[in-house]
């Protein structure tokens, strides 16, 4: 039985430990007449938050935890509101959602698929979890949002960046507002090709699991487009810590870019282990070698610390951005924690906000009623302009960022800096895309579990 950590009536602790197999939710059990799966009865609504506690994503997991308890308290009225002062939509009154109050518990993922699925479900089975929000893997948003849709719930993705979530894999009850790989390869390698030349020759290591897959294809297939030859592309495993091994041979390959589809603690390693190893000292082909990340967060920025600098990644949001619902979140965030919030975090509580939103335009807690209110939905005021939840496969399109390490920070926090807003237009592809699972791809029917 895998553990997860409970916690109950929105307090982050460690709570009791709770997994598969127990009670049914309560439109399956006998005696229910509720209309779908945990119909909310009583004064209160449970929301299910489910990340990484543990594994190799375990930082961005804690921030995720941050900012998930930050709008529980922006729902139920406490606080200065956050983002529901800036969003678009303004259904959301700061008194719960529909007049509940909002409760959650938490689920610890390990960074495993099968962890995540067995928390996810207790969380549903047990504690009445209605909606599902979280992540830091792809491998285990795409398992868990199959859970989801086989439940009659809904899965709001927090960090998830491989195609296939709202590809080959979306499902009519999943909903991603984090960008994707591809958006990462058409974002990066414009810039790439203007800051290192269209001649360069790449080696890529790659994460081995859906993420890393997807990301490796798009930043291969974008920065071919653009000139560029792969070299080699080695897979690695996600439980890596050492990956001496995996850099060695790029010295005899005749690479001048070794391109990291790393993320998490891996990244970390992996970057610093280069870095020592004195790539970045090399001339090979004539050019300066270089490394590039094509997925950044604040969080492993932090870890690898001078590590990052002068090296080129993307991102979803970053926290230095000016607009006002940024503002407004990095000064709630920054208040309660005493730090900026990684985009990950941001994600998360936009996903929370986005959710109870739907719900309250939808006058409803039946899952289908929440897609059909959230599909198609424009929005603003949630820190990155003009944002579409697209019908078609539930992918948001809205800019997306290209970053660098900064060369002289100027505190522990002040680690990249944003080189271009990229234009969500430069970023989009059609639904049927073959990245994406092509015209076989589909999102199926709504289950609201009755």
């Amino acid at each position: 039985m895998s553990k997860s950590n409970i916690t109950r009536r929105g307090a982050l602790k460690t709570g009791a430990v709770a997994g598969a197999g127990l009670a049914l939710p309560t439109i399956f059990t006998a005696s229910s007449a509720a209309a779908f799966t945990n119909e909310p009865t009583g004064g209160t609504v449970t929301l299910g938050f489910n990340v990484p506690q543990t594994g190799p994503y375990a930082d961005e997991g804690l921030d995720e935890l941050r900012a998930q308890e930050l709008a529980v308290q922006h729902l139920n009225g406490e606080g200065d509101g956050g983002m529901l002062n800036t969003f678009s939509s303004k259904a959301l009154d700061g008194t719960g959602i529909l007049g509940k109050k909002v409760q959650f518990v938490t689920g610890d993922t390990q960074t495993k698929s099968d962890a995540a699925r067995a928390s996810a479900k207790s969380m549903i089975e047990k504690d009445g979890a209605i909606m599902i929000n979280g992540g830091s893997s792809s491998g285990v948003a795409v398992a868990v949002q199959g859970l989801c849709q086989d439940a009659g719930v809904m899965f709001m993705a927090g960090l998830t960046h491989s195609n296939d979530t709202t590809g080959k894999d979306r499902k009519r009850n999943g909903f991603r507002h984090f960008f994707n790989a591809y958006m990462s390869g058409a974002a990066l390698a414009p810039v790439l090709a203007k800051a290192y030349g269209s001649e360069r020759r790449a080696y890529h290591l790659t994460a081995d699991y859906t993420w890393g897959w997807t990301q490796q294809e798009s930043i291969a297939a974008a920065t071919e487009a653009m000139g560029w030859e792969t070299v080699n592309n080695v897979l690695t495993p996600l439980a890596s810590t050492d990956f001496s091994s995996y850099i060695a041979p790029v010295l005899n390959s005749g690479a001048d870019v070794l391109v990291l589809n790393h993320y998490g603690g891996n990244m970390i390693n992996s970057l610093t282990q280069a870095v020592q190893f004195g790539l970045r000292d090399k001339m090979v082909n004539g050019k300066q070698f270089e490394i590039v990340v094509p997925l950044y967060s604040e969080l492993m920025a932090e870890g690898a610390g001078e590590n990052v600098q002068g090296v080129f990644g993307s991102m979803n949001w970053n926290w230095q951005l000016t607009d006002e619902g940024t503002k407004a979140f990095v000064k709630s965030f920054g208040e309660k924690y005493g730090r900026p919030p990684s985009n990950s975090a941001h994600t998360c509580y936009v996903q929370t906000l986005l959710y109870a939103d739907a719900v309250a335009r939808a006058g409803s807690f039946n899952p289908c009623a929440v897609v059909e209110a959230l599909e198609g939905f424009e929005f603003d005021g949630l820190g990155n302009g003009p944002t579409l939840y697209r019908a078609d496969d539930h992918q948001c399109f809205k800019d997306v960022l290209v970053m660098k390490g900064k060369e002289n920070p100027a505190n522990q926090f002040d680690i990249l800096e944003v080189v271009e807003v990229t234009p969500r237009a430069q970023v989009e592809y059609a639904p049927d895309h073959p990245m994406f699972g092509g015209a076989e791809a589909s999102l199926g029917e709504c289950n609201s579990g009755a």
